[in-house]
């Protein structure tokens, strides 16, 4: 079972990436003049420096360069920019320090550099072995190249992870069943498998709405769902969380930081933060249009847009939100340390009756296999 003891993380954000995927609604943004890298180098150390300023003290339990393509940044400039974390906050030695990159920026010497500079951990955005797949969802790479990047990380890195998408149009359970067991047999110790969703204001969002993107149905989204759950378990990685997958012990530390609702900085365009201040968390994001960001920086010392404290039961509605993603479940006493309020013990008693949760004996309450499907409904009746 976590603890609620301080745990901190940083989160990075490089915003740029060589193209947009149909999919996509992260803050990532295409440029075809050249990148004024050294400026945003100098943005990020100054946003660092001042955040540190107003949460000074914290020992950091991982980093995570996110994005964006953060292999498009030169080592040089990663290796700059942990010393810089390393500056203002104490690192220790075994701090994980997780890099994402796309199968297209992965070069042997360009991953020995980010090895040099402190990374110790990849994530690749694999997204599909399949060329037809990566064709629609407008990756870059081919299935070929892909698992070239991952043997290559696989050399490069002790640790390393890749993502997948699934429940792809027209995409059948064998066909799934197939690729996933592929994907196993060329992972270490996680995966992250993401059903497709539609995300608004996406090219994929106008295509489905127009009837020129079809997806599997929702019984067919669940049957590759229960696939994936049977198939990971079988090979020894169970879901730790909703999408992500583990071997005992591997799971990405930073991302259980934001789901155990632990305290993080969010640096550069767009990134949120959690941080704890006089005893009141504070909510934090940053402008999410990399030049402005930038131009805020360089006039305020910092790219904050809004910060906003937040309510006993807003934290615990947020505790609840995240934790209840986890396998591992939440501890109840943290829940109403935070609110000042316990679990309504009625509404936990009828979601155990149907089967979507469980009470283990370590105290932990979690969502039973039977419930992650239908997750946003179990947190909203335990939230109400």
């Amino acid at each position: 079972m976590q603890n609620a003891d301080a745990t901190f993380g940083v989160y990075v954000h490089w915003p740029f990436c060589l193209s947009k995927c149909p999919y996509c609604d992260f803050n990532s943004h295409v440029r075809h003049a050249a990148i004024d890298e050294p400026r945003f180098l100098r943005g990020f150390q100054t946003e660092i420096a001042s955040t540190a300023a107003r949460a000074p003290g914290r020992a950091v339990a991982s980093i995570f360069l996110g994005g964006g393509t953060p292999s498009l940044m030169q080592p040089e400039t990663v290796g700059t920019i942990l010393d810089t974390i390393a500056k203002h906050w104490t690192v220790p030695s075994d701090v994980e320090v997780t890099l994402e990159a796309n199968p297209t920026s992965v070069e042997a010497t360009r991953f020995r550099g980010y090895r040099a500079a402190g990374v110790n951990r990849v994530s690749l955005g694999v997204q599909a072995l399949d060329d037809a797949s990566l064709r629609e969802l407008g990756r870059l790479h081919t299935a070929q190249e892909a698992l070239d990047a991952i043997a290559i990380a696989r050399k490069s890195f002790d640790r390393y992870s890749f993502d997948l998408i699934y429940a792809r149009p027209r995409q059948t359970p064998q066909q799934w069943e197939s690729e996933l067991k592929r994907a196993i047999g060329e992972a270490a110790e996680h995966l992250s498998l993401y059903q497709l969703t539609i995300e608004p204001e996406t090219p994929f969002h106008a295509l489905h709405k127009a009837g020129k993107l079809v997806i599997p149905d929702d019984d067919t989204g669940r049957a590759l769902y229960d696939l994936t759950q049977e198939i990971c378990g079988n090979a020894g990685l169970p879901a730790y969380e909703v999408s992500n997958h583990a071997r005992a012990g591997a799971q990405c530390r930073h991302n259980l930081v934001y789901w155990r609702a632990h305290e993080y900085a969010g640096i550069g365009p767009g990134a949120h933060g959690r941080l704890d201040i006089d005893g009141r968390r504070h909510a934090v994001m940053t402008e999410k249009r990399p030049e402005t960001w930038l131009m805020r920086v360089e006039s305020l010392g910092h790219g904050t847009i809004t910060d906003e404290l937040l309510t006993a039961e807003e934290r615990a509605d947020e505790f609840l939100l995240m934790g209840l993603r986890l396998a591992e479940g939440i501890d109840p006493a943290r829940y109403q340390a935070l609110s000042g309020r316990p679990l309504d013990p009625d509404r936990i008693a009828n979601l155990t009756a149907i089967g979507f949760v469980e009470c283990g004996g370590d105290g932990c309450l979690r969502v039973t296999p039977a419930g992650f499907p239908v997750l946003d409904a179990v947190v909203a009746d335990l939230a109400a």
